[in-house]
């Protein structure tokens, strides 16, 4: 056979005649519509903020983002089929302080690694959770402020039930906290997220719930939820009457935020990790979704993968400390 000059080959080369099948493809995407799973069912914050974000990202790169919720074990049901997923930018994970950076401290076996099975794309929104009961049930016992709650806690142990998104969540973490903190005894229970939580809490089944205030916020609003407190360290723009718990107990010190973010799995190319950044940062960063969040209580995010990398590693130092504190565990 004969052999090009090395000369012709170099031209060949520059013109891209040898590219490789797979970079031709990381050119193409996205070249069919992507998933984006939320690990929680359906009304949640998690599934709040993919859906504002899945026709952003479909706008912006021209293929439709479809949301897939596929919740279970404190979402680490969905976080582990995104694990398991090709590396091909056409699957990705709304993932959450939960299932990055609480559970490996919660659960004795983790069916996947959160930080070597994932590729970080960007951090999408922080929130602080709120305390929140049912009116009905407050005005019947005369809980107006969280002092009455620990009051009434005290008195009458394991008679107030708490429900949670799922065990190993930031809303169930929050509670486990406020126990260990208060010296209450709250009976848990935990849901597939916090939309079929919320619908119980409403309708008087569940006594009391920490929940994300976005997805908290439209209810508290309507007059279906009482609002005591939020868990964050700083009052909520959102609803700045609303004291934080260390001021409202006082529970000296008390802090227990939410996160949310976009994740890929482990080795997908840079390329499309990169773009994915570019274009949620943008998104994030427009007037109407800004908007839309901050009214919601959430703050939107948009930072790069390495700086999103290194956040879920504080962070998953920070609650595994809480996690110890509280003395939470799942079977």
């Amino acid at each position: 056979m004969t052999s090009l000059p090395r000369r012709h080959l170099l031209v060949a080369a520059g013109a891209g005649l040898f590219s490789s099948p797979f970079s031709q493809a990381e050119a193409a995407w996205p070249a069919k519509p992507v998933r984006i799973v939320v690990p929680f069912a359906p009304g949640g914050t998690t599934d709040i903020l993919a859906r504002t974000m899945a026709p952003e990202l479909g706008r912006a790169l021209g293929q439709t983002f479809v949301v897939e919720n596929k919740p279970g074990a404190g979402g680490n049901v969905g976080a582990d089929m995104v694990a398991k997923s090709p590396a091909d930018g056409y699957t990705l994970l709304m993932g959450t302080v939960g299932t990055h950076a609480i559970n490996q401290s919660l659960y004795p076996k983790m069916p996947f690694d959160p930080l070597k099975d994932f590729a970080p794309v960007t951090l999408v929104a922080g929130v602080p959770n709120v305390l929140v009961m049912n009116p009905a049930k407050a005005e019947a016992l005369g809980i107006r402020s969280v002092a009455d709650l620990i009051r009434h806690a005290r008195a009458n142990p394991g008679k107030l039930n708490m429900a949670s998104s799922g065990n190993g969540t930031s809303i169930h973490l929050s509670g486990e906290l406020f126990k260990s903190m208060t010296g209450t005894f709250l009976l848990h229970f935990p849901y597939r997220g916090s939309g079929p939580a919320l619908l119980d809490l409403i309708g008087g089944t569940m006594d009391l719930m920490f929940d994300n205030l976005p997805s908290a916020m439209p209810h508290i609003k309507a007059g279906k939820l009482k609002a005591l407190a939020v868990t964050s360290a700083e009052r909520s723009a959102a609803l700045p009457e609303l004291p934080t718990i260390a001021e409202a107990g006082p529970v000296k010190g008390f802090d227990a935020s939410s996160w949310f973010g976009l994740l890929a799995p482990a080795g997908t190319p840079a390329e499309i990790v990169s773009r994915l950044q570019q274009e949620s940062a943008r998104a994030l960063a427009t007037p109407a979704v800004k908007e839309r969040l901050l009214s919601q209580g959430a703050i939107p995010g948009g930072n790069t993968p390495a700086e999103f990398a290194s956040y879920i590693a504080a962070e998953t130092r920070k609650w595994a400390a809480v996690v110890k504190q509280s003395g939470a565990k799942v079977d």
